[in-house]
């Protein structure tokens, strides 16, 4: 994602560091906006969710299809 800085305006780029975000390279405005909730979800974590009963294909779509079922 690019980021414009709200600072400067300057596109910001995403640093890589103990403190994940973007930075200004001219005014160097850090902010973390794009990540979303101002958290980061660990590489351990994020991958535990591969094995999430709920992110499994068949229950995905079965999620959609209930959905629409509400909607209807």
């Amino acid at each position: 994602m690019r980021c414009s800085c709200k600072e400067c305006g300057v596109y910001m780029v995403q640093a890589e560091a103990p403190h994940l975000g973007c930075v200004c390279p001219e005014c160097f405005y850090r902010c973390t906006d794009c990540l979303g909730t101002d958290t980061v979800v660990s590489r351990e974590s994020l991958a535990a969710l591969a094995f999430d009963p709920r992110f499994q294909p068949e229950n995905l779509a079965q999620s959609f299809l209930s959905e629409e079922d509400e909607d209807g």
